[in-house]
C-alpha cells in the first residue's frame, strides 16, 4: 500500500492519494499539529501546487510493517522529499509511522505521525 501511496504522491494525483485515507484520518506532523481528513486534502493540494516537482521516495532499507490484530497494520520508515529550489535540488528525510485499517480487502491509512522536520 506504501508504493501505491508514493506512486499517487509521485504522480500528483490527489485523489488517489486521498482515496487511501479513511474518512476519520488523523495527520500528526511535529512542526505543524494534527489534521483532519479535509484539512490534509487542503495541505496536499496547497503543497503540490506551490512545489510541483516534489517527490518522495522511501529510504531503502528503512521500512518496518507489524501487524496488528484485527485491525490492520503499523507501519515504520524513512521517506525523503526532493524538489528544485533555485536550480538546485533540495531533499530532506523523515521519519513516518503509518497506521493502516483493513476492512475487508481494503486497506486505508488511518493515522499518520511525521516527525523529525
Amino acid at each position: 500500500m506504501d508504493a501505491k501511496l508514493f506512486e499517487a504522491f509521485n504522480a500528483h494525483n490527489l485523489d488517489a492519494m486521498m482515496a487511501m485515507f479513511t474518512d476519520d484520518v488523523e495527520f500528526y506532523q511535529d512542526n505543524d499539529g494534527v489534521s483532519n481528513y479535509q484539512e490534509t486534502k487542503t495541505d496536499f493540494t496547497k503543497m503540490l501546487a506551490s512545489v510541483p516537482d516534489i517527490k518522495r521516495d522511501l529510504v531503502k532499507g528503512s521500512l518496518e510493517v507489524y501487524p496488528i490484530k484485527d485491525y490492520g497494520a503499523i507501519e515504520t520508515g524513512i521517506h525523503r522529499f526532493c524538489h528544485k529550489e533555485n536550480g538546485k535540488e533540495e531533499c530532506g528525510s523523515f521519519k513516518f509511522v503509518h497506521i493502516w485499517r483493513k476492512t475487508g480487502d481494503l486497506w486505508k491509512n488511518s493515522r499518520v505521525i511525521s516527525y523529525g522536520h
